[in-house]
């Protein structure tokens, strides 16, 4: 019993940045640098998604001279590199990103799910192929938020989004 603790606690310290929620939900926030004031950056289904928010997120509050300490250091998107960004611009880019690798999770976990279903042999699970998921562009127009602030939209809501562009 005391190893399942423990490896879940490493495997929460994994990625900068998140915290699992008691029910499983992975979430991620951060300060906003010269102030008291913190950005929720979200709440994910897995700690990737939550990761790769808090790496944008880092990443346009703070303009570190290195990626060395992100999570994700080669899946920075492109459309944050040279921006200049509000912390409400900052907030919804990180969304977006979190909830674009949720949905590629989601879509890879299917098509895995597909495959050992025609091949029950197959053990190989896919992981998250940073080419193909950028490759993609996640504009995401009708996002929710609920009067804390805190952005409220589904991953199956995303993706209809997405499969409608």
């Amino acid at each position: 019993m005391g190893s399942n603790i423990e490896e879940n606690a490493a495997h929460q310290r994994k990625y900068k940045g998140i915290r699992r929620r008691k029910w499983g939900k992975w979430v991620s926030e951060i300060r906003v640098p010269g102030s008291q004031e913190r950005l929720w950056l979200g709440s994910y289904a897995t700690p990737e998604a939550a990761a790769m928010a808090h790496d944008v997120a880092f990443y346009c509050l703070r303009r570190p001279r290195s990626l060395d300490g992100l999570n994700f250091p080669s899946m920075l998107p492109a459309s944050v590199v040279h921006a200049e960004l509000s912390p409400k611009s900052v907030q919804k880019a990180a969304s977006d990103a979190g909830m674009g690798v949720d949905a590629q999770m989601v879509l890879n976990k299917d098509k895995t799910d597909e495959n050992e279903n025609e091949n029950e042999n197959s053990g190989a699970t896919q992981v998250l192929d940073e080419k193909q998921f950028w490759e993609y562009d996640y504009e995401f127009e009708d996002c929710g938020t609920s009067e804390e602030g805190e952005l409220n939209i589904s991953v199956e809501d995303y993706l209809k989004t997405q499969v409608d562009h």
